[in-house]
């Protein structure tokens, strides 16, 4: 569902990607793992089609993201990190205007709108201008958005940010039906513990390199030892940091 192949994004005299191989199947609950400034956000925004590779190729759905743009974005959900929301619509406007991108019809967004803000608990402010929004209700417009059209792959930035804990439980249930429903989620996070409660697969990423690739109890086992994600992601994320520096 989503391959990328030998990916590499240079700025100037910094190589933000480099040489990334991924391929994450249908149904599938990925988690992208790496500190700050390890390449994650510069690789999402390739996903997306917001930044252009230097080299390499990735397909969504089997639609090249460069050769085919429209067809690729068109099965895509996507919650940016910061996400930006026009500040002088109302909920409800934005809500409308997005499905309308994506070629829903009028009584198809009503009626997904209504499922969605009841869900997410947003429904009576809706009709309110976004730029009254705190940041925790626009995050929960930004993934309404997202679900809206019914994608086939979903890709998160930072999925928790803003949320108080219960919306934040309400998305991790969304996240693991949108899974079992056969929607591709990918996820990157610096919250380990959401890695660990929802992930099929995870990678680890640093300075634009993979430096792992497999399930949470695969990354556990690797020791020997009783160790939890946290502390096996930190040992591996040192390990290429003393190496790389010497």
């Amino acid at each position: 569902m989503i391959k990328i192949e030998n990916l590499s994004k240079q700025f100037e005299t910094t190589r933000a990607v480099k040489d990334l191989n991924l391929h994450i199947e249908k149904g599938e609950l990925f988690s992208f793992l790496g500190p700050n400034g390890a390449g994650k956000t510069t690789t999402i925004k390739m996903m997306v089609g917001l930044m252009t590779p230097t080299e390499g190729s990735i397909e969504m759905g089997g639609f090249d993201v460069e050769r085919d743009p429209q067809k690729a974005k068109s099965i895509i959900g996507y919650v940016p990190d910061a996400a930006f929301l026009y500040q002088h619509l109302t909920g409800l406007e934005l809500l409308m205007m997005v499905g309308q991108l994506y070629s829903m019809d009028n009584d198809a967004i009503l009626r997904d709108k209504d499922v969605l803000s009841e869900r997410l608990f947003m429904k009576e402010w809706l009709g309110d201008r976004i730029s009254g929004y705190s940041q925790g209700m626009k995050q929960r417009l930004a993934f309404a958005s997202a679900f809206l059209h019914h994608p086939e792959i979903l890709i998160i930035d930072e999925p928790m940010v803003g949320l108080d804990p219960k919306t934040a439980r309400i998305i991790k249930d969304m996240l693991k039906e949108q899974s079992d429903s056969g929607v591709t989620v990918f996820i990157s996070t610096h919250n380990l513990n959401v890695a660990e409660e929802l992930s099929d697969r995870i990678a680890i990423i640093n300075r634009g390199k993979l430096l792992g690739l497999g399930t949470v109890d695969s990354f556990k086992a690797i020791s020997g030892e009783q160790e939890n994600l946290e502390e096996r992601f930190l040992k591996i994320v040192d390990e290429e940091e003393n190496n790389g520096s010497n």
